[in-house]
């Protein structure tokens, strides 16, 4: 842990909402303990309900790095991440999160996610978006498919 790190998280979050066109949010992530991304909320700015501060530094990082596995690296983040953002966590593999502000201190600024947290514990059919399957047996063939390619690269 580097305090370091979370006050620059910090900073850019402080700098987002001074723009006063953007959310108070940012993220820096880490690697080999140097900053190697930044991220800033652009949701606004950007039109683009997935550009959070995490997402945002999670793309330009593999991006820079030129990989989409960040094993090695640690995010800094300005708020405790949304279920959007901690799933790209996740997916990127990325080691630890160290985070400032709560999901309650959000919520009581008016970015309140607890919908979104109660929505995701429920089972896929019960949420909040209407869900229904189809054309499964078409789109098994391609997961066969892929399961004999030879050139493919694991995830």
């Amino acid at each position: 842990m580097n305090e370091e790190f979370m006050r620059e998280a910090i900073r850019l979050s402080l700098e987002n909402m001074q723009k006063n066109a953007w959310w108070p949010f940012g993220a820096v992530i880490v690697k080999d303990g140097k900053i190697v991304w930044r991220g800033r909320n652009q949701v606004t700015s950007s039109n683009d309900p997935t550009a959070h501060g995490e997402v945002m530094a999670i793309r330009d990082a593999c991006k820079n790095l030129w990989t989409f596995d960040l094993n090695d690296c640690e995010i800094y983040t300005s708020c405790e991440p949304c279920p959007m953002c901690y799933g790209a966590i996740s997916r990127a593999r990325i080691q630890k999160i160290y985070y400032a502000n709560t999901e309650r201190d959000a919520a009581n600024i008016g970015f309140d996610d607890s919908a979104f947290h109660e929505d995701i514990r429920k089972e896929f059919t019960q949420r909040l978006i209407p869900v229904e399957q189809i054309l499964h047996n078409e789109a098994l063939e391609v997961f066969k498919a892929w399961t004999e390619k030879q050139d493919k690269t694991t995830y």
